[in-house]
């Protein structure tokens, strides 16, 4: 194998400010990060702390608040065409 060619895996946390989650794992992000990025402490470690808006922690399918979203009645005309049709 080729010397330096690969990315430099290390650890980091990624939160979900929303779903009051944080996972620890490896990636080589932390690579491109500013010096002055934040960090956080878990178990007696300092890692890089990157913030995601989304997670399964707080995604609607996964928390089952999920909505339908019909903005032009297709559900409806779905329904009186073909009769109330439950899952």
């Amino acid at each position: 194998m080729k010397k330096n060619q690969h990315p430099h895996y290390t650890e980091v946390a990624f939160r979900d400010r929303s779903g009051d989650l944080l996972l620890v794992t490896r990636s080589t992000l932390p690579e491109r990060l500013p010096t002055d990025h934040p960090t956080v402490d878990v178990d007696g470690r300092t890692l890089p702390v990157v913030d995601v808006e989304v997670s399964s922690a707080s995604h609607p399918f996964w928390t089952g608040r999920g909505r339908v979203v019909d903005t032009e009645g297709r559900v409806e005309r779905f329904r009186r065409r073909y009769g109330q049709v439950d899952a």
